[in-house]
């Protein structure tokens, strides 16, 4: 008599064994790559907040013959309202508050440890604050501590 002989169909310990090595290189391969690619998406987030911050604080400084917003304590409302010629800010507009909004908010930091706050400040380290104003310069940046750098290597207070 002959004997029957039946061909298995599943897969081999070693194979599985292979597969799972395949698999697991291409996890550290890509989960590296993955972060970085995150932490490149909060560096691009920043520099855009801070353009357009920035570009906002011109326009406002070219319709209201070069002068900036005043304050750390009212460029919020100087930016995000209707203002007159000398600045002062309200929600709507009328015959003399008819410059602006230049944003619809404030942006929120995306870094650091005040990640997530929009405020303005003029005192550098303000933990309540997001972003820090010099009204002399006109000049706005991330609120974060000296020396906290993106991924390049640059701090995020000189963007």
């Amino acid at each position: 008599m002959q004997a029957i002989r039946t061909k298995s169909r599943a897969f081999s310990l070693i194979e599985l064994v292979i597969v799972v090595v395949i698999l697991g290189i291409i996890g550290a391969i890509a989960i590296p790559r993955m972060s970085r690619g995150a932490a490149g998406a909060a560096d691009s987030a920043v520099m855009a907040d801070i353009a357009t911050l920035r570009n906002s604080i011109e326009m406002y400084r070219a319709e209201h013959n070069g002068a900036f917003p005043t304050s750390a304590a009212t460029i919020t409302n100087q930016l995000t309202q209707f203002t007159d010629i000398a600045g002062d800010a309200q929600a709507t507009s009328d015959a003399t508050h008819i410059y602006g909004p230049y944003l619809h908010a404030i942006p929120r930091q995306k870094v650091g440890l005040q990640k997530g706050l929009n405020g303005v400040s003029a005192v550098d380290g303000d933990v309540a604050a997001g972003w820090i104003y010099l009204v002399a310069t006109g000049k706005i940046y991330a609120n974060t501590a000296v020396g906290v750098k993106d991924q390049n290597g640059i701090d995020y207070r000189d963007y």
